[in-house]
Order: structure tokens, then sequence, then C-alpha cells
């Protein structure tokens, strides 16, 4: 097969295809000129629209690089900051700020109050902390839109953060017990021995996160690996797929559509952090000298096909329709329905969007033709391809989602045409804002009216959100 852009035509020979070849030109690729808009709307009568007014984010960098001396608030703050500087929001105005995040650092386990308290932002407004594995800044996106909707709040601050280069790692279960125990030892002899206890290999060897389900024990890699297995995904439609998405990422970065990156002058570095440093476009070549990462020898993923860990924070600015107009906010697009769904993690662990593409169109009213622009969160390629062939698979759609047959793949010259996070990095708990406020940004480049977010998470969750564009 012909690399995906080694052609001026890009063409995708794939089963999720239904006539096997879909082309792409690339004059479509960063404007979808032949988008069409749909007439529909998805306001209602007596229910409040919940609006986003603008999304950044700090730059996404891999791990152990220019952020590894800061902490998690540090890179929370530093997008709070960002925020409310490009919008001129007032400090005082906010009533209620959200953050997501996965690993969370135990000095500041509720990093929303932490950042916000760092910011500046008044003392009088509440902040909480969620976690839900990648989709983490998802839900704390949804939870504003609750929050609004329900007529609690008017103007909410959802984000997430990430900090890989420094992961707790804890003292042993062993030597945790023991240390209790010391505090309760009353005499010199039974003191001593809870220390001769601690210096045992069993009792020195730290606990380092879990990298592997826990409801499964297995890793998320050897998952993917599985899953790109049964989907009869090669590692050559993977490594393509990759590529794409680093050199879609590439163009889009020196295009400057990538808007809602910011500026960061890290402390004790020189030059300020304005890109993401990992987006590194390669070749066919290169990326087949790479070895599997997960399963090996005869795995498929490798450090190329699959996202890095990665440092960085997002947050976005979610406001009623009404408050925002009153404060002179022209918004990006209406944040509407949104769903969350739950699979088999062993066998199913990523194939959240699968699952929540049809469920979400419907209960919007919508058709795959409806929407412009797809943001789908890109943990592995092999997980996107599969996430592809499940719902253009007759078999999949009518056994596994017991649906009447197959409901049909977003079509690739919708999908993360600024690049995914395969490319542009995966914080974490802050990839959910960077797909909404992609996926509003590029409505609005591309003239289109309905986006489609969806994302796959850690125990077989999944989510989707519609987001339409805001017109006066």
């Amino acid at each position: 097969m012909a690399s995906l852009l080694s052609r001026t035509v890009l063409s995708v020979r794939s089963p999720f295809y239904s006539n096997g070849v879909r082309c792409v030109s690339t004059s479509s690729v960063y404007y979808a000129g032949t988008t069409t808009k749909s007439k529909k709307t998805l306001s209602r009568p007596g229910v409040r629209n919940v609006v986003l007014v603008e999304g950044v984010r700090t730059p996404f960098l891999l791990s152990g690089t220019t952020y590894k001396n800061l902490m998690p608030h540090d890179l929370a703050r530093t997008a709070l900051q960002g925020l409310l500087k490009r919008t001129g929001l007032p400090k005082d105005a906010v009533d209620y700020i959200t953050y997501g995040t996965v690993i969370q650092e135990v000095k500041t386990s509720n990093v929303a109050r932490e950042a916000a308290l760092g910011a500046g932002i008044s003392d009088r407004v509440p902040a909480h902390t969620v976690t839900q594995a990648c989709i983490s800044s998802n839900q704390a996106i949804t939870t504003g839109i609750g929050l609004i909707a329900s007529g609690q709040c008017d103007t909410i601050i959802a984000g997430g953060v990430e900090f890989m280069s420094d992961v707790p790692i804890r003292h042993s279960r062993k030597m945790r017990k023991l240390m209790l125990a010391m505090n309760k030892a009353k005499t010199v002899p039974a003191r001593m021995q809870l220390i001769f206890q601690m210096l045992t290999p069993s009792a020195l060897t730290p606990e380092l996160p879990a990298v592997a389900e826990f409801s499964t024990n297995e890793t998320m890699g050897h998952s993917g690996d599985r899953l790109a297995a049964a989907f009869k995904i090669s590692r050559q439609e993977q490594d393509e797929y990759a590529l794409r998405s680093h050199t879609l990422a590439d163009a889009a970065s020196k295009k400057g559509l990538l808007r809602d990156r910011l500026t960061y002058k890290v402390p004790g570095v020189a030059e300020p952090v304005d890109n993401d440093n990992g987006i590194r476009p390669s070749s066919m070549e290169q990326l087949a000298k790479l070895k599997p990462a997960f399963i090996k020898p005869h795995g498929t993923i490798t450090a190329a096909n699959a996202s890095f860990l990665t440092d960085g924070a997002s947050a976005c600015l979610i406001m009623s329709e009404e408050k925002a107009l009153a404060m002179g906010f022209k918004p990006l697009a209406y944040l509407r329905n949104f769903i969350y769904v739950a699979q088999d993690p062993k066998d199913q662990l990523l194939l959240g969007p699968a699952y929540a593409t049809p469920q979400i169109l419907e209960k919007s009213g919508l058709a795959l033709s409806d929407i412009s622009v797809f943001e789908y969160h890109e943990a592995f390629a092999g997980q996107i391809l599969a996430n592809m062939k499940a719902l253009d698979s007759d078999w999949f759609c009518t056994n596994m989602m017991k649906r009447s047959g197959k409901f049909g793949a977003p079509p690739l010259d919708k999908l993360n045409l600024w690049g995914g996070s395969l490319s542009l990095g995966h914080p974490f708990g802050a990839t959910g804002v960077r797909l909404v406020t992609t996926a509003a940004n590029r409505l609005h480049n591309e003239d289109g009216q309905f986006a489609l977010v969806a994302a796959c998470a850690a125990g077989g969750l999944g989510h989707a959100i519609i987001v339409e564009r805001y017109s006066s």
C-alpha cells in the first residue's frame, strides 16, 4: 500500500471503507471546501444553551523534557492564566472551576483549587478535580455543562492537567505498614525489630504507579496490540496512520492553525516554549525500522504508532449563552448532547468511540453526513483504525452493538485534520479540552456546522459530545 502522504491524492485502502478506496485531495486536508453545512439545529425551547467561549493549552511536551522541574499545578495555573488573559475575563467573574487529572500529585490532590489560587482567581470560587482516565477533562467539561444547564452557574472554567515527568512512587505496602507500626512502638527492642524488617528487599522495593488495568492486569498497549490483531490491522496501516497524524500536525502548526496553544515562559529556561515537541514527521522507511513495544516479537504497536507520555495542561471557558453575550463575548460553539459509554475492558478496552458514535448521533437526531468535523482521540493508530472497522462492520454492529447492521465509519477526510494525540501528545487529563477546542476551531476554519468529539479511556470507557458552530 502506498504511503498515505506520498502522493498528491491520498488513498486509504482499508476494509472499513465500503468501496475499498477513499481519496482525499490535499486541498481539503486543511480546508474542507466541499463541506455542506447541515440545516439542522440542536437548540431546544426552554433549554439553556451552553457555549464554548475559548479554549487554550500549554504546549504539549514529551515527559522528561522542558517541563521536568515543574509541578502539575504550575502547568494548570499557566493554562488558567492564559485563558484569563486571552478572554479578558475578570478573575472574580468565575462561578466554578473543574479540572481533570489521572495520576495525582499527593501534595496537590485537588489540583484545580491549587492552580486557581496560584492564578490569582478569587478564593471565593469553588474548584474540584475529577478523574476518569483519558476522558478526565471531558468529564470536567460535561460537569460544567450540567452546572450551567441546571441554572446553578453561568461561568465555568473546565480544564485538565497531566505531569508524567514526576509521578508518585510509593514505598512498598510492607514498608508503609512498618512505618505506621513504628509510630506505635514504645520500646527500643520493638523499634529495632521493625527497622530490621524494613531493611529486607521486599520492604525496600518501591511501588510504581500501575500501568496495567486493575481489572484485567493487562497494559493498554498489550490490549491495543490484541485489538489491532483482532481487526486484522497491519503494521503498515498503523504506521501510515501515524505518519498522517504527524504530517498533518506539522502542517497545521506551521500554518498557525493551532491557535489554542499558548506561549509558556518556563522558569529557568532561556527560550519561551511555543511548540509541541512530539511532532516528528518521518517516513515509512524510518517507521518500519522500529521494533514492537508491547507484544514481542510479533506485535504491531511501536513507539511511533502509539501516543507518548506527555506533560501539559488545558483550560476552556464555558458559559450560558445569555451570560456570554451580556459580557460581550462571541462564543466559538455550542456544547450540545454528550454521552458516556462502557464496555468489556478485556477485549473492547479501546472501542469507546465505536459504541459512543451511533448513540450520540441518534440522541441528537443527526446522521454521519451531518457532521463536518470529527475529532477522535488517538491512543494508538491501531485503536483508531479498529474503531473505524468496528463501525463499518455488519458483524460487529449486529453481534456486539445489537444494531440491525453496520453504522458506517467517519470519512477520513474529516477526521483529525490538524493532527491528534499520536503527534501532538496526550497528557491524560488534558486531552479532552484540546479535542473540543480543536473541533470548534476547525468548524470555523472549514465552514462546518456540527463536530463530533469521541474518545476511549482506561476501564473500557468512552465518551462523545456534539459541538455546534456558533453563529450570531
